[in-house]
C-alpha cells in the first residue's frame, strides 16, 4: 500500500483522521471539554470512514487498483461531508447562522436516583453549540475540523486519482 505515491497519500490521510478523531476524544476525556451536540455530529464521518480507511491501509497493496481507487474516492466525500460540518457548526459558533433549535447539549453530571437528578440540576453545565469553549489561533474545535478534514478529503481525493491512474 505505502509502495506507491498514492498509497502514501491514503495512509497519510487516515493516520491525520485518527490523529482528529483521537484529539477530539483526548480534549474530551483527558480535558474535560463536554461535546455538544454538533460536535458528536461532526465525529460521524470519521466513525463511517476509518474502518475502510484502515482496510485501504492494510489490503490495498493487494487491491485492484480500480478498487482502491473507489475507496479512496468514497473516503474523499466521506470527510467532504465533515467539512460541511464543520463549517456549519464553526458558523453557528460565530453567530453567522442559527444552530439547531434542540442544541442545548447534555447534562454533563449523571444522577442515579431522582433526588439525585433534582440536586444535580443546580450544578448541571449546559453545553451550548453556539459557544466555542476554545480558540486556537482563532478556531474553534469545528474550525479546525473543517481544516483537517480538507487536507484528509484533498490527500484521499489525489489517492483515489493516483490509484485510477494506475489502472489506466
Amino acid at each position: 500500500m505505502f509502495a506507491t505515491l498514492s498509497g502514501r497519500m491514503a495512509g497519510l490521510a487516515t493516520l491525520l483522521a485518527l490523529a482528529a478523531i483521537g484529539g477530539a476524544w483526548f480534549s474530551e476525556l483527558g480535558l474535560g471539554y463536554v461535546p455538544c451536540k454538533l460536535c458528536l455530529l461532526q465525529r460521524w464521518p470519521y466513525y463511517i470512514a476509518l474502518p475502510p480507511a484502515m482496510a485501504l491501509m492494510v489490503w490495498g497493496r493487494n487491491m485492484p487498483p480500480r478498487a482502491a481507487a473507489l475507496v479512496a474516492g468514497l473516503l474523499a466525500l466521506a470527510f467532504l461531508v465533515s467539512i460541511g460540518l464543520g463549517i456549519y457548526h464553526a458558523g453557528v459558533e460565530w453567530k453567522l447562522w442559527a444552530g439547531p433549535a434542540d442544541c442545548g447539549g447534555r447534562l454533563t453530571t449523571e444522577a442515579p436516583s431522582l433526588d439525585d437528578f433534582r440536586k444535580s440540576l443546580n450544578t448541571a453545565r449546559v453545553v451550548l453549540c453556539d459557544e466555542a469553549p476554545l480558540r486556537v489561533l482563532g478556531l474553534s474545535f469545528a474550525g479546525w475540523n473543517a481544516v483537517v478534514s480538507a487536507l484528509v478529503t484533498g490527500l484521499y481525493a489525489a489517492a483515489a486519482r493516483g490509484f485510477s491512474l494506475r489502472s489506466a
